[in-house]
């Protein structure tokens, strides 16, 4: 079993390094590491190209800053491993998790597994109010129109049997990524299971991107990759 983390970067100078670092340490599987960095004007690509070529096994540079969705279709076209994890450059999502996104693929009970920061007793940093109500809301409209019942469709942390992940046509260049994938992995008979992470939210001031402006846009990929494509 090989394990392709894709790890989506733009403007993260101060944890891009870290990151890498703790999937070294903790991530014990044979794995492929492929950064895209999305034009990232912070010194992030400066740190990139310095880190060793055994720390990183594919580094793509976007030519203008696309967004999430179209980092992740980058990786997800370059990767060669039997399972793909997508990985945030921050600090919000801690490595350590993997096993428990993965082990349910590997023992094939899995095809699909999210993680949630709304189940389970691990540690979750206290933060907005009304982010955790919003992205609830997003969860539960995503849920109607999917019918399944997830508790966090917006979590970063998705792990995917490769070949299943690849044979899906994915559009949504920004964090239209979550509730688009969501929605056309619902129409396929796929095993989808969902276990309890750790959560080290920051607030915007620390680095945070995800906007209300990207909320109304998820709304609008709940229902139109739910019911016209």
């Amino acid at each position: 079993m090989k394990l392709s983390i894709i790890i989506p970067c733009y403007n993260e100078v101060s944890t891009i390094e870290t990151i890498l670092k703790k999937i070294h340490e903790t991530v014990n599987y044979e794995k492929e590491i492929i950064i895209v960095d999305d034009n990232s004007n912070d010194g992030s690509q400066k740190i990139l190209e310095k880190i060793s070529d055994d720390k990183i096994d594919q580094l793509i540079f976007n030519k203008k800053n696309f967004g999430k969705g179209y980092s992740v279709r980058r990786g997800i076209e370059k990767a060669t491993g039997d399972i793909i994890i997508i990985q945030d450059a921050d600090l919000e999502y801690d490595p350590v998790d993997y096993p428990k996104l993965i082990e349910p693929i590997n023992k094939d009970v899995a095809d699909v597994v999210y993680g949630s920061r709304f189940i389970g007793s691990n540690e979750k940093r206290v933060l907005f109010f009304w982010h955790s109500v919003g992205n609830r809301l997003l969860t539960i409209l995503s849920n109607m129109f999917t019918n399944i019942n997830l508790t966090d469709m917006e979590c970063c942390y998705k792990a995917f049997k490769a070949d299943i992940l690849k044979e899906i046509k994915l559009k949504e260049n920004r964090f239209g990524f979550e509730p688009e994938i969501t929605a056309k992995i619902a129409k396929k008979n796929l095993r989808i299971f969902e276990v309890g992470i750790k959560y080290f939210g920051r607030k915007y001031n620390e680095g945070k991107k995800i906007t209300w402006k990207d909320g109304f846009r998820a709304i609008y990929c709940i229902i139109y990759y739910s019911l016209f494509e």
